[in-house]
């Protein structure tokens, strides 16, 4: 998942080589959390935060297949 996310993240911003991505596995689900440079973060979270719906719109779907629960974070 992390890799997926890792992806489109890496389309969207400018500085791609800032873009980190860490997986915590928990119990029942697993967090995502992306950092990005912060002049990227408007690029990511979107208008009203419609891009970091789609992209969490995206793992849920791709994590429904593996019966897993996703959580993506976009932090500083």
């Amino acid at each position: 998942m992390g890799e997926l996310v890792e992806y489109i993240a890496k389309s969207l911003v400018d500085n791609p080589d800032s873009v980190t991505v860490n997986e915590v596995e928990g119990s029942q689900s697993l967090i995502i959390e992306l950092k990005v440079a912060p002049d990227d973060m408007g690029k990511v979270i979107g208008k009203q935060g419609r891009i970091a719906k789609a992209i969490r719109t995206v793992v849920k779907a791709a994590a429904t297949k593996e019966n897993k629960r996703v959580i993506v974070e976009i932090i500083q």
